[in-house]
């Protein structure tokens, strides 16, 4: 069942830090949408994980239609990104289960965890490889692995149990996620499953979420720490740098095919964008109080942040940074 309705779009005044920078605009959801995840399409649409509701989020933001697609009974979707049939691909806690939706036809289609996982592994975030297999977390201490044609699900137990959240695919394939409970970036072997661990300097930075680069270098959000860490596993050495202000919580984190590096800094209730080339911040202060923005994804020239304290989608159009 589709439930579509008209939703209000603002466009926001550029702030001044990011003046000639970037333009902005919000796209308002009814109350209690809640959108955890965000993700959009090569075509421009936007999906979104509707937690509360249980619900499939699907935005045009040319015309601002939202339509509203129930996901199955108990349904609470965390994670989303568009796998490489085009389609938006959800992880759903609720149902403890993998879920894709068909952009054409709106049919649902579910594959659960196994028995022995249910009812409940806290499923965060998922990728896919390069063989169109999806990869998750779940943050009570599993990792797996979805083959889509065969049905066949994989799970594993996290190394040192709970915390198992951001993850990502390198452009040659390599799987890595990240733990915030144990302060981890790990490496998945794609065909035993095994994890192999690797540290960062700070100790219990709380690695939220990770993103490769173009060259597969690893990007992650250090929450606890509120710095944006990087590891290169070509030269095995890590580098971090501190996010600008008094109190920064590093939460999203995104890497544009530019290879500029997103974030949401809770803690100044903005997004900032970091040039690796110029080791400098730009932030983009978010219009209301509360942002709360979880995840970012985007396409050339979008980063899109999910709003989940206000209800709102948000897309920065970017130009070059700011010098």
């Amino acid at each position: 069942m589709r439930l579509t309705l008209l939703v209000l779009v603002a466009l926001a005044l550029l702030t001044p830090a990011a003046a000639g920078a970037a333009d902005q605009q919000y796209f308002q959801l009814p109350k209690g949408d809640y959108p955890h995840d965000v993700a959009v399409a090569p075509d421009g649409t936007v999906w979104f994980s509707g937690q509360p509701h249980g619900v499939a989020g699907y935005l045009d933001p040319a015309t601002g239609a939202l339509t509203h697609i129930p996901l199955g009974k108990n349904s609470a979707p965390h994670g989303v990104v568009i796998g490489p049939d085009g389609a938006p691909w959800f992880t759903d806690g609720g149902q403890n289960a993998i879920v894709r939706v068909d952009p054409a036809t709106s049919v649902v289609k579910v594959w659960p965890l196994p028995p022995e996982r249910m009812p409940f592994v806290n499923l965060n975030t998922a990728v896919f490889d390069k063989k169109g297999r999806v990869w998750f977390t779940g943050q009570n201490g599993v990792y797996g692995r979805l083959d889509p044609v065969s049905g066949d699900i994989k799970v594993w137990d996290a190394p040192r149990g709970r915390g198992a959240y951001g993850i990502t695919a390198t452009p040659n394939g390599d799987i890595w996620f990240v733990s915030l409970a144990n302060s981890y970036l790990a490496n998945i072997d794609p065909d035993s499953g095994a994890a192999t661990v690797y540290e960062p300097p700070t100790k219990n930075q709380g690695a939220r979420r990770v993103w490769s680069d173009s060259k597969g270098r690893l990007w992650i959000s250090e929450w606890n720490a509120g710095n944006v860490g990087l590891y290169d596993p070509a030269t095995k050495t890590w580098k971090e740098w501190k996010l600008p202000g008094d109190k920064p919580q590093a939460y999203a984190m995104w890497v544009d095919p530019d290879d500029k590096v997103w974030l949401s800094d809770w803690g100044a209730n903005a997004v900032l964008r970091f040039d690796p080339a110029t080791e400098k911040f730009e932030s983009f202060p978010s219009d209301k109080p509360n942002a709360e923005v979880r995840q970012m994804l985007g396409r050339p020239g979008e980063a899109w942040a999910a709003e989940s304290g206000t209800d709102r989608l948000r897309v920065i159009r970017a130009a070059t940074p700011t010098q």
